[in-house]
């Protein structure tokens, strides 16, 4: 099964939907730094691997990215729950997209490594939305 092609989500997308579960992994993101002993973070730097499964399962579409970003592709519109995260901000190029990347077996083991708490953060986050 593949972790980054076109997938059915649990909600339909909009933007309201958007701010709702941008909060809500930013709440999941405190909370598993915390877990780590590590400091609160400021933004979703560093959380794109949980944020576009998280969005993958919870609205559907498809992940894409690169070495450096991963983001959403959900009804052919370019999603990025960290779009305004202070790493994203300081790449050049943080919508490149190179599909052999998710090819690579350290980039499969590192998705499948997110997915048991991404998982747990998206039934939590449709029981949240009733």
């Amino acid at each position: 099964m593949s972790l980054i092609d076109e997938h059915c989500g649990l909600l339909a997308y909009d933007y309201q939907h958007f701010a709702r579960a941008k909060e809500f992994v930013f709440r999941q993101w405190c909370a598993f730094a915390s877990e780590r002993q590590a400091l609160r973070p400021e933004d979703l730097s560093g959380a794109c691997k949980y944020g576009s499964q998280f969005m993958r399962i919870v609205f559907g579409g498809s992940i894409e990215g690169h070495y450096e970003h991963q983001y959403n592709r959900i009804a052919g519109r370019l999603v990025d729950l960290g779009h305004d995260a202070q790493d994203v901000g300081r790449m050049r190029f943080p919508y490149l997209h190179e599909a052999g990347y998710f090819e690579l077996p350290e980039q499969q083991a590192a998705m499948r490594a997110c997915l048991p708490r991404v998982g747990r953060w998206a039934e939590a986050f449709m029981v949240e939305q009733g």
